[in-house]
């Protein structure tokens, strides 16, 4: 393996992580600026901070740990009277105040750290203050971002680099058709001739048309061949620039084919002995929206199913079983499949578009996590919008005053086991990663 190449493949996909996560707070920032919420910080990264320079009234900088990033906007919840400290509790509710233990310290430190983004900021400019479509679009920014970046990407990867498939273009022409099973390599005197070889067909050739019938893929051409085995059929081909008119005549051949209901039988069709050359064809410009789409319909069957493929996930790992491909991976496993990617001896953009399918797969892969509706999580606070906007709705209908933001750091704790959870995922993959790695590319 290309060491170089690896590292260069690893540092591509986490420079592109880092780019994917800025850029999703990019999503949350503008709009909250735009709709005048007041933004603290805006921070890429985890943990202790390197570096950090404010512009105005926000702090922008990066931390120790590329895992994440976030805003701080203020007011994300509405306000709340501060919970009385110890010593200003007497008798009965002091005692009270205690038997709420861990319950009450989480919800106090959730809204003392609210009330610090509160400082000196007018409540007109803080987050629970705006309309609820307008917190949606802010929530909704990061996500959608990251959804941008992946149609972008998916654009790139078929509509600028193209797909490698098979063309109209014949790249050899078998000169006799061997016996089913035959190991030979070369045609012996017994051998009959290939259909395509009497024919007069040439590898360079271009088929124009089959039976009359205009065809634009190797793949028409090829139904068309099986479909008349034993059948003279016309067949044109584009030579030197020039149409040159041939006939073939397919001769029959005995395929195994699988049907709908997973059954497979034998089928007598035709065959006439060419292949296709593989090229670069670039695809129409909705084809990357389309495979974008595709692909966050695929992740969100993954995040739907995540316990139970969690679950094989564990079991792979301590039994040493090969793990699902389509599974659930860390960032450690997807730098580790750019690496490999990078390092193998494939042509430069065939690994270009790999990496290219990477990142766009782990953009989507962002975007459709990012919207379960729990918190910390976008999703989370987009529901808590919502419901907001209901109950609202619910006070008009029924002629009573609006009712008050909901009081999001009441959900806190259960923030706090969501988080935990969130932790206990992220070990699991990663040492999953790192210990019995998905094999695309070989053991």
């Amino acid at each position: 393996m290309d060491v170089l190449a690896f590292v260069i493949g690893v540092l591509v996909m986490v420079i592109g992580l880092g780019v994917s996560i800025a850029l999703h707070e990019v999503g949350h920032l503008v709009p909250a600026k735009k709709f005048g919420v007041r933004v603290g910080q805006y921070m890429i990264g985890m943990g202790p901070t390197l570096w950090s320079r404010k512009r105005g009234e926000t702090e922008y900088g990066f931390k120790a740990f590329p895992v994440g990033g976030y805003i701080s906007m203020a007011g994300m919840y509405p306000r709340t009277e501060p919970t009385p400290s110890e010593p200003a509790l007497a008798g009965a509710a002091a005692r009270a105040e205690r038997r709420r233990g861990l319950y009450a310290t989480l919800v106090q430190d959730a809204q003392a750290a609210n009330a610090e983004t509160l400082e000196g900021v007018d409540d007109s400019r803080t987050f629970h203050r705006l309309p609820v479509w307008k917190r949606v679009i802010i929530m909704l920014g990061g996500p959608v971002m990251n959804l941008v970046l992946a149609i972008v990407m998916f654009a790139v990867l078929f509509s600028g680099i193209g797909m490698q498939q098979a063309t109209t273009t014949v790249a050899t022409v078998a000169e006799c058709v061997l016996p089913a099973g035959s190991t030979a390599t070369e045609c012996s005197a017994g051998d009959p001739e290939a259909p395509a070889h009497a024919a007069g067909v040439l590898p360079g050739d271009r088929l124009v048309s089959l039976a009359g019938e205009p065809v634009e893929t190797f793949a028409e051409a090829s139904e068309i061949i099986r479909a008349r085995p034993g059948t003279a059929i016309p067949l044109v081909v584009e030579r030197d620039g020039d149409e040159v008119s041939l006939t073939l005549t397919p001769i029959e051949n005995q395929v195994e084919v699988t049907g709908a209901d997973g059954t497979t039988s034998v089928e007598q069709v035709g065959y006439a002995g060419v292949s296709a050359s593989v090229e670069r064809v670039r695809q129409p410009i909705w084809t990357g929206p389309q495979a974008a789409f595709e692909n966050v319909g695929a992740v969100a069957r993954i995040v739907a199913d995540l316990p139970a493929r969690l679950y094989d996930t564990a079991y792979d790992l301590f039994t040493g079983g090969e793990r699902d491909a389509d599974g659930p991976m860390s960032v450690v496993g997807v730098g580790r499949l750019a690496g490999e990617v990078a390092a193998t001896d494939a042509p430069v953009l065939d690994r270009v578009g790999v990496m290219v399918s990477l990142l766009a797969s782990l953009n989507i892969a962002l975007f459709v996590f990012n919207l379960v509706p729990l918190l910390p999580l976008d999703g989370g606070h987009i529901i808590i919008a919502l419901w907001d906007g209901l109950r609202r709705v619910l006070a008009k209908l029924t002629r009573r005053p609006e009712p008050a933001p909901t009081d999001a750091t009441r959900l806190v704790p259960l923030t706090l086991v969501v988080v935990v959870l969130l932790v206990g995922m992220g070990a699991l993959l990663f040492a999953a990663d790192i210990f019995n790695p998905v094999q695309l590319l070989g053991g």
